[in-house]
């Protein structure tokens, strides 16, 4: 990789799975009478068959990764389990009550912290009350993050029989000396474990996270940690570049010295080598830090274009609809966001007293989705199509202009009617799509992590 393209893009910048984001939301414009309206239009007016998606977040750890930068609670008091799920239901109600109807479920996924911190019986009581309460889509899509070290066979066995057919692994890296440093002390043997029973249990799409840019980490690391990956052939990986923004987290990512961090041009080189590890083993680049084999169905999404990226990440399943339901949970839509609450006691007292636990939110206006279509495009299909003729956007007229670096660059291709992100400029997709970002033009944007 040219180093000389690394340093000039290797800048904070978004992730990109909203638009805007987060940080630009208009919070002081977004009304929640308004918000409600939104929410029920686009709910009546989308295909019923196409359905909503749910998100739960689940926020419990019994310990800290200090890599995490995830809303989370520190906790081996399992007490707390009974009282967020009883919130958690009362939140659902509320939404039952404004939609006034029995909601199709297309997808589900439980999300953290930890979600196999809650026992097996206590996470089918959850649920089951969710999808009594609601019906689902022929080709539903249930799923679930599980930690290696404390997800059991009758988690794996529980939540299949209610549905689920996805899950995806934390592994990280396997290097014992990384493994401490972020707190996270997890063999092989465990991780070959749970992977063996999802398979055996009858899971269809096992998915293994894999961090590069880790506390000691080089492509070494990388190298082992895929060779091991290859011994269990997950069928989909995501490859994620470590976000180190300890200013907006705590003390949660201050376990180690910034010395220790691999910075710009060798992260690049991990990245780089992890995906042609990836490539030669069979997997297939899916977006933009995702990879599949093509028998998973976010390769068949990708190659027949309907690919999908949301607040969960890359998706095969597009609703316009996405429910969030817990403590910091974001919801979607399409026309508006909104965030709960991150305090845990916050929240269960406001959904007890039968207010939607909503901090803050955003009213998207017609330039935010035309650009937001824009961006989607571009990080699902690595292109889109640029025609001013249908619509006559402000911010977008010198888009072109602030694109020709990217061109010159050799990062992608423009013409009056379409931009094409090339093989070169794939690595910088981020740093593309900032590029057609107003939210972003003479602002400080320190607060997000590198795009390398």
């Amino acid at each position: 990789m040219d180093s000389n393209l690394i340093n000039k893009y290797n800048v904070p910048g978004p992730r990109y799975t909203s638009y805007p984001t987060v940080p630009h939301w208009d919070i002081q414009g977004f009304r929640l009478d308004t918000w409600k309206q939104r929410l029920i239009q686009t709910y009546k007016s989308s295909n019923k068959e196409q359905g909503i998606s749910i998100y739960i977040h689940l926020p419990f750890c019994e310990s800290m990764c200090t890599f995490c930068g995830c809303n989370k609670r520190i906790t081996k008091r399992h007490d707390v389990e009974s009282p967020y799920i009883n919130a958690l239901l009362k939140e659902w109600t509320l939404y039952l009550n404004l939609l006034d109807e029995k909601p199709i479920i297309k997808e589900l996924h439980l999300g953290g912290g930890t979600p196999t911190f809650f026992e097996p019986e206590n996470l089918k009581s959850l649920l089951e009350c969710i999808t009594n309460t609601s019906s689902l889509a022929t080709n539903f899509d249930f799923s679930f993050e599980g930690h290696p070290n404390n997800t059991t066979k009758e988690h794996l066995q529980t939540l299949y029989d209610l549905g689920f057919r996805r899950v995806s692994f934390g592994v990280q890296d396997y290097n014992k000396k990384i493994q401490q440093a972020i707190n996270r002390i997890q063999p092989f043997e465990k991780v070959k474990q749970v992977t063996q029973w999802a398979r055996e249990i009858g899971y269809t799409s096992i998915g293994h996270d894999i961090i590069y840019g880790l506390p000691f980490q080089s492509q070494h690391e990388i190298e082992h940690t895929i060779s091991k990956t290859k011994e269990l052939m997950p069928d989909r990986i995501a490859f994620y570049s470590y976000a180190h923004v300890p200013w907006l987290k705590g003390n949660g990512q201050r376990g180690f010295s910034e010395e220790n961090l691999p910075q710009g041009a060798e992260k690049l080189k991990m990245y780089t080598l992890g995906k042609e590890l990836l490539a030669d083993i069979g997997y297939v680049n899916i977006g933009m830090d995702h990879f599949a084999l093509p028998t998973d169905p976010l390769y068949k999404a990708m190659f027949h274009k309907k690919l999908h990226r949301n607040f969960m990440g890359y998706s095969h399943a597009k609703t316009d609809v996405m429910i969030g339901l817990g403590v910091s949970a974001i919801g979607d839509s399409w026309s508006s966001y909104y965030q709960n609450v991150k305090n845990i006691e916050e929240y269960q007292d406001l959904v007890t007293n039968n207010i939607f636990p909503i901090a803050k939110g955003h009213l998207l206006s017609e330039e935010d989705l035309v650009i937001r279509q824009h961006i989607l495009n571009l990080m699902c299909q690595y292109e889109t199509k640029w025609d001013y003729s249908t619509h006559k956007i402000k911010s977008l007229e010198k888009v072109p202009i602030k694109m020709f670096p990217l061109v010159s660059d050799g990062l992608l291709s423009i013409s009056e009617s379409q931009i094409k992100v090339t093989t070169k400029g794939r690595p910088f997709i981020r740093n593309i799509c900032m590029s057609i970002d107003p939210y972003l033009q003479n602002q400080n944007f320190q607060q997000f992590s590198k795009t390398v």
